[in-house]
């Protein structure tokens, strides 16, 4: 008879302010009324996945301004936790963007952001993912429609996540230096909205022109912006059409929403414009509180933007090293 590894499982001790399974997100559904989701930044989450060798279409936690505590109750497994968080292995602190191996009986225990802007979410993956099943062909969990994930909510207190790799990988652990995971600087790049022309000039130089700051209301579903008001040219009710990820949605009262993972599929506010993609991991990254100003920017440099970011993350992927070089 051929004897099989024990199973490892993940407990949640403490899953912090919010932790969900997320991978790249739940594609081709919107037009039936179903939500992307996805990780908020894909650029910390793929790093997280490179750092113990899982595709990108494979899911990891994303935690929300404190990561929470974990053990490991059985198996072994090797982990990552990619973000500007602390982190300690059984009490002793490991630097993040570092794969490490967890043994039964360990505790892992990840906590509030290491810095007070750009730090608001992280992921920690594990090697060969985790053991639950997709739906609609991804894992991502949608918290409102209670879809994906582990039972289609966020994770709670003493949740156990069983781990398809019962034991850990070989060979040395990666590492990345984390300046090469920063974001890049400066003004969110957004692109006319298909209601643009709901919007004259005064109601651009206020998008434009002021720097805002994301209200403690945000959430996955969208970023609401704090500021002065954005005039509409005239009505502000649309016949419901698609929202895009990013569109900027501006309500009656003026104050522009950003559409974001969790965003619905339509909606009935004109959108002034829409967030580039290689921008949007870095609003994934803001905090309550946090500003933030937009430029406009053209399709082609649009374009250009989404080809460097996708090289970027082959660059990344290179740029792995064993964990002993790196100081």
């Amino acid at each position: 008879m051929t004897r099989t590894a024990q199973s490892a499982v993940l407990r949640v001790i403490n899953p912090g302010a919010l932790a969900t399974l997320q991978d790249r997100g739940r594609m081709g559904y919107q037009r039936y009324g179903v939500p992307q989701s996805g990780a908020m930044d894909m650029l910390t989450f793929a790093i997280a996945c490179m750092l113990v060798g899982n595709p990108l279409d494979e899911a990891a936690i994303e935690f929300t301004l404190m990561g929470g505590t974990y053990a490991l109750e059985s198996g072994a497994c090797r982990a990552a936790v990619a973000g500007a968080f602390a982190v300690t292995l059984n009490g002793t602190a490991i630097p993040s963007y570092r794969a490490f191996d967890l043994r039964a009986g360990d505790t892992l225990r990840i906590g509030s952001g290491t810095i007070s802007h750009g730090s608001a979410r992280g992921y920690l993956a594990v090697a060969g993912g985790f053991e639950v099943a997709p739906v609609l062909g991804s894992r991502s969990t949608h918290v409102r429609s209670a879809i994906g994930g582990l039972d289609g909510g966020a994770l709670r207190k003493d949740a156990r996540l069983t781990l398809r790799a019962p034991q850990a990988q070989r060979g040395v652990p990666l590492a990345l230096d984390p300046r090469l995971a920063r974001h890049d600087p400066g003004p969110i790049r957004v692109l006319p909205g298909p209601q643009d022309d709901y919007f004259n000039v005064a109601g651009w130089d206020v998008l434009l022109g002021e720097r805002w700051r994301m209200s403690p209301n945000s959430d996955r579903m969208g970023m609401r912006l704090e500021g002065p008001r954005i005039p509409h040219k005239g009505d502000y009710n649309i016949v419901s059409d698609g929202v895009p990820h990013g569109a900027v949605q501006v309500p009656g009262d003026g104050q522009p929403i950003v559409m974001l993972a969790d965003r619905q599929s339509t909606g009935g506010y004109p959108k002034i414009a829409t967030v580039i993609s290689a921008d949007l991991p870095r609003l994934g990254q803001l905090r309550p509180g946090d500003g933030l100003r937009f430029a406009r920017t053209t399709i082609d440099e649009a374009e250009a933007a989404a080809h460097e970011f996708s090289e970027r993350i082959a660059l990344l992927r290179k740029a792995l090293q064993p964990a002993g070089i790196l100081a």
